[in-house]
């Protein structure tokens, strides 16, 4: 396996070697499908850690394990220093609300509005918020992604990236610490997904948020990640900057970057 080293960040947001995420030898297989074989990674605070590999290599199972989607069949997942896998429902649901969870197909409810998917999201969990307050935040969520005249407009009415952009605004008007991005720009044509990469970074700066981010979008890993990880055969097999595994000696692992 390799183990690339590290360099220091240059990225301007705050980091520090505090731990928000800590996976230990996860296991998880479907039925003789043995998916992840002992994975071990590690999210700091303030970080943005994309996860790389190929087509089934376990990246979104990893991710749906972190938030308790999917029981494991073995290891530990430490969240904010807790193991979510002997929690019960009511102790998940808690760490759930810290976590954000922008899934690929940006899952808005097609008979809402913009209004209504922020807002049923935002009462669910805020019950003691006036209907003033609500309205304030929906405001200021969709300004921070940039679609505020998207307010009353319905889901169909949206392009595939004011999508993506009102998934995201939903994952942070609960002000979550953890965001985690399932392929943020699949489907999206060259400038809209920049445009989503460029969002990202905005994202970690102003809400001091700590992410994984799946993609196969190797221009979204370049321009968003502080450290990149390559699954392989259920294992992490190579992590390090994007520059580093851009020159790494694996001709497996630089077949990612040609």
């Amino acid at each position: 396996m390799i183990q690339e080293k590290i360099i220091q960040e240059t990225t301007p947001v705050s980091k520090t070697d505090t731990a928000v995420i800590e996976i230990k030898e996860l296991y998880k297989s479907f039925g003789k499908n043995e998916v992840l074989k002992g994975v071990n990674l590690t999210v700091k605070k303030g970080e943005n850690l994309v996860i790389l590999g190929k087509s089934g290599s376990g990246k979104s199972i990893t991710i749906k394990c972190i938030v308790g989607l999917l029981a494991i069949d073995k290891g530990e997942i430490n969240v904010f220093g807790t193991d979510i896998t002997k929690l019960d429902n009511a102790g998940l649901n808690e760490i759930r609300v810290r976590i954000g969870f922008l899934f690929q197909n940006a899952a808005l409810y097609d008979s809402m509005s913009v209004r209504d998917n922020l807002g049923f999201t935002l009462k669910r969990h805020a019950k003691d918020l006036s209907s003033e307050e609500v309205e304030n935040q929906i405001k200021e969520i969709l300004e921070s992604v940039g679609l505020s005249e998207a307010i009353d407009k319905m889901p169909s009415e949206l392009s595939g990236g004011m999508r993506k952009r009102i998934g995201l605004a939903r994952t942070l008007i609960l002000k979550p610490e953890i965001i985690l991005y399932d392929e943020p720009t699949t489907g999206l044509d060259t400038i809209t997904s920049r445009e989503i990469s460029e969002l990202v970074l905005e994202i970690q700066k102003k809400y001091k948020t700590s992410s994984i981010i799946i993609t196969h979008d190797m221009a979204c890993a370049k321009h968003t990640s502080d450290r990149l990880m390559i699954l392989k055969d259920g294992i992490i097999h190579a992590e390090g900057t994007y520059e580093e595994l851009e020159k790494s000696d694996d001709e497996w692992v630089r077949s990612f970057f040609i």
